[in-house]
């Protein structure tokens, strides 16, 4: 008579309590995810707040927008500025002419002052920011936590909305995830990338291709309101009109 050989499978209780721990996974995973996304918003949301408040603090105290602050005032009134601009009112213009040098100069000004931190270059030949440029170096321009330069640039590369017209714009550099800035878009604003102060950024300089708009944002006429939620792009940008 052959021994019958019993096989144990895992009962109820065992297999209850692996489910448990897959689960208790899955969450810290998933919490992790979204605490490290909400550090990334409440990063670059810190660092449009102080370049925003860098700005309109620069204007109230010297009567001028850094970069566009006179040459003579610029270098009597700033420590080791050697450069400014023609103090017209318009960052990156010069007796109507484009001059990319007081785009750049924006960040030496404010970094002088006291209301940036950082180092950014005023030598003899001062660096330039081509107009409408998303990609300025950071060694330029301000790093926005993604490892691409914010520029100050005077256009109009909002996608629409009333206020059409050229203006100073922030425009927040490339390499955002769009989550991120739906996010952000949400918090500041009115949670739509083609309306109000804050709005997906379009043809600049180095960004803002069809496909690069579309994997930001989805395809006109349903999505053009709605950021990319369902399969993030990792190269989005922004523009902020608040200037």
């Amino acid at each position: 008579m052959s021994k019958v050989v019993k096989q144990k499978g895992f009962t109820l209780i065992e297999i209850a309590i692996v489910l448990v721990i897959i689960g208790l996974l899955l969450g810290g995973v998933l919490k992790g995810q979204e605490l490290i996304n909400t550090a990334r918003v409440r990063s670059l949301s810190n660092n449009i707040d102080g370049i925003t408040s860098a700005w309109f603090s620069f204007s109230d105290r010297y009567r001028a927008f850094p970069g566009d602050y006179a040459t003579v005032s610029a270098t009597a009134n700033l420590p080791n500025i050697t450069n400014g601009g023609d103090g017209n009112g318009i960052v990156g213009d010069n007796a109507g002419a484009d001059d990319p040098t007081e785009r750049a100069l924006v960040w030496s000004h404010l970094q002088a002052a006291g209301y940036i931190t950082g180092s950014y270059p005023d030598a003899a030949a001062a660096p330039t920011v081509v107009l409408n440029a998303y990609n300025c170096l950071t060694t330029t321009c301000p790093d926005n936590g993604f490892g691409q330069g914010m520029v100050v640039n005077r256009g109009a590369l909002q996608q629409g909305g009333a206020a059409a017209a050229p203006a100073h714009e922030l425009l927040s550099g490339r390499a955002i995830p769009s989550d991120v800035l739906a996010e952000l878009d949400r918090k500041i604003d009115d949670g739509t990338p083609s309306a109000g102060a804050m709005q997906l950024g379009v043809l600049g300089i180095g960004w803002g291709s069809p496909a690069e708009i579309t994997a930001c944002q989805g395809t006109a006429p349903a999505n053009v309101n709605i950021y990319n939620m369902k399969t993030p792009s990792d190269n989005c940008a922004a523009v902020f009109r608040n200037f």
